[in-house]
């Protein structure tokens, strides 16, 4: 059986990490790099950058601080935001990021899916899905989860799978720091129509939110920021609660 990953979230705006609630309300945390490498050596599966920032500067911005991870981190590193083409992805990949996660430019260009994939491996090609509750089914929601698209995420998942994406990075925009835990609804509707790995996120506040996840749906991974962030609980607990519950992880 394949090892459940936990995934630190590190969202980055002009070179610091930050977070909110619900995609607003943004406070400043800490640096970048230091934070990965501490992730890192704390038994992180993978760690995934998301840059927030949308000027042209914190493109450069972002690229230097790949740049740095790289030679800091030794797990797997996932970069999205702001990934509109392939010579963005060209420049994070030759920086050091193993992998790009690509949304709002998926949404608007479904081919960029298929040019990533074909130049650089599905493996390397993260779609990112935030996605929100509209009467009975979720649309995807873009630009920092402030404009619905109206696409039922659902469909758009088995589509960006069918255009050579690797892996499914799934937000819910409802639960998005609220810490109630994930949106198991959500996860296991994207989950069981598509056979390539999903990284659950948004609404961790407890070391038993990842156990239930991984109980309640055949999701891959488990992201979160905030209990990470804010020493709420460590990688090892949260490792140790999904031990306890029987789920498969590696050791931290």
């Amino acid at each position: 059986m394949i090892a459940k990953r936990i995934i630190p979230c590190l969202d980055v705006k002009d070179g610091k990490v930050v977070k909110g609630t619900n995609f607003v309300g943004l406070r400043e945390l800490g640096d970048p790099v230091e934070m990965a490498k501490t992730y890192s050596e704390a038994g992180a599966d993978e760690i995934v950058f998301l840059d927030i920032s949308a000027t042209h500067e914190a493109r450069d911005t972002i690229v230097d601080i790949v740049k740095e991870t790289a030679r800091n981190v030794h797990v797997p590193f996932t970069v999205g935001g702001g990934v509109r083409s392939i010579e963005d992805m060209t420049r994070l990949l030759q920086a050091g990021a193993d992998k790009v996660g690509i949304n709002s430019a998926a949404v608007t260009d479904p081919q960029l899916i298929t040019a990533g994939a074909t130049r650089f491996g599905s493996q390397c090609i993260v779609v990112a899905i935030d996605a929100k509750k509209v009467a009975d089914r979720w649309h995807v929601m873009t630009h920092g989860g402030r404009k619905d698209t109206g696409i039922d995420a659902v469909e758009w998942a088995q589509e960006a799978e069918q255009r050579g994406a690797g892996e499914i990075l799934l937000t819910s925009v409802d639960t998005d720091g609220v810490k109630n835990g994930f949106d198991l609804s959500l996860t296991r509707a994207i989950v069981e129509v598509i056979r390539i790995p999903v990284i659950a996120s948004g609404g961790v506040g407890h070391p038993d939110h990842f156990a239930e996840v991984f109980d309640a749906t055949n999701v891959s991974a488990g992201l979160a920021a905030s209990i990470f962030h804010e020493n709420t609980y460590t990688i090892k607990a949260v490792k140790a609660a999904c031990k306890a519950k029987g789920v498969n992880v590696r050791e931290a």
